[in-house]
């Protein structure tokens, strides 16, 4: 069955008891057992609840993992991942991770004895140099937020592998629609919900995907025990999102291939990161392990100066943290998504004060053209002083 079918035929469309084409809000705390003896599927919510489980499970098709576990936020989904490890152990990550995932790991999980060593995953030596005796996983975003890096999925796999310790892949950018880790021999698949998968900047939410039974045991210790699930409306509000994935990815890289072709040629924007153009460093490796580019690129005006003029003037995008949305979003990510990160370190990865992230809706590609034309022609007039 092709990816779009699977979307909409996954055996979670059609609520077994009535028929009903959509998974009904199974809105209950608590089910009544009808013999103590052979207790019922669900007994607790925060253990298990039908509309819930039809997300994971259609979330755990869809990226070819044994099991899927949704949570109250991508963060919520990432911090529970994080507690697999114990203290002692010791993380590499990519270096342009997401601020919240830099956060929990410096402020939280590295007071729990959990130590982190942030790298360059695209440089896969710089990798094996970070290896330390007690390594247990290595953790990339690829694409990464903001700078669109593209690492080396399987050449991470190949390390791990070879030393014995897990790989996680961040997939929010890309969604399973256009990459695959677990093909690649990935063994944990984490998104923020938030973004594409329900696609509508209308909830909150987490899905993580393991590879094998056994982190499924590990995994569903840590869901029942934490207790950071999500919500029954927000379960039933993400599966509605996920029917539409495929037109929804498919329109919005569409117009994001445009709209970074055209501030590449831009006199008023110094650099475009966006692993859909070929001058990108990545571009090659990208289309070796996905299908696609996605719908988000950053591009850097210089200045915070000059953003500020640009967030001024502009009419279309809505300015605001997140992306994956049918609207487009404009962000900053040194004062939005990385203002966690201490200036020096945002500096020393390249999210420097002139970076803005724009997430492509569903608008028309020239409409957006043509209102970042007279935002950047407004900075420009304010720049030479007319």
């Amino acid at each position: 069955m092709r990816f779009e079918t699977k979307l909409l035929h996954n055996g979670n469309e059609i609520d077994p008891y009535t028929g009903a084409a959509s998974i009904p809000m199974y809105q209950a705390s608590t089910f009544h057992q009808f013999s103590i003896d052979q207790p019922g599927e669900f007994d607790y919510a925060r253990s298990g609840n039908p509309t819930r489980k039809a997300l994971e499970e259609t979330i755990a098709q869809l990226e070819g993992g044994c099991k899927g576990f949704a949570f109250a936020s991508g963060m919520a989904a990432i911090s529970t991942v994080f507690l697999l490890f114990s203290r002692g152990d010791h993380l590499i990550v990519s270096q342009d991770v997401y601020g919240g995932t830099y956060r929990v790991l410096t402020k939280v999980f590295e007071r729990m004895g959990i130590e982190t060593s942030f790298v360059d995953t695209t440089d896969l030596e710089q990798v094996v140099q970070a290896i330390q005796p007690h390594t247990k996983a290595i953790y990339i975003e690829t694409p990464s937020n903001p700078l669109l890096k593209v690492t080396d999925i399987r050449g991470i796999v190949n390390i791990a592998q070879a030393h014995g310790f897990r790989t996680i892949v961040d997939n929010t950018f890309l969604t399973p629609y256009f990459q695959r880790p677990f093909s690649l021999g990935v063994d944990i698949v984490i998104h923020s919900a938030t973004k594409f998968i329900a696609g509508h900047s209308d909830v909150i939410a987490g899905l993580v995907v393991v590879k094998d039974e056994d982190l499924a045991e590990e995994l569903s210790l840590l869901q029942n025990s934490f207790g950071a699930i999500l919500g029954v409306h927000d379960a039933w509000l993400v599966l509605r999102g996920i029917k539409t994935l495929k037109a929804r990815m498919e329109l919005s890289t569409r117009s994001a291939e445009k709209v970074a072709l055209w501030l590449q040629q831009h006199p008023g924007v110094e650099r475009v990161y966006y692993t859909g153009l070929p001058s990108h460093e990545g571009h090659y490796l990208q289309d070796a392990q996905a299908s696609g580019h996605g719908a988000v690129l950053s591009f850097d005006l210089g200045s915070k100066e000059r953003v500020r003029q640009l967030l001024d003037h502009v009419k279309l995008p809505i300015v605001a943290v997140s992306l994956g949305a049918v609207e487009s979003i404009l962000s900053y990510p040194a004062l939005m998504s990385h203002a966690s990160m201490p200036p020096e370190v945002r500096q020393k990865h390249g999210i420097t004060d002139g970076l803005l992230r724009l997430s492509v809706g569903l608008e028309s590609a020239d409409d957006l053209i043509e209102d970042l034309a007279q935002a950047l022609e407004s900075r420009l007039t304010i720049a030479v002083g007319k």
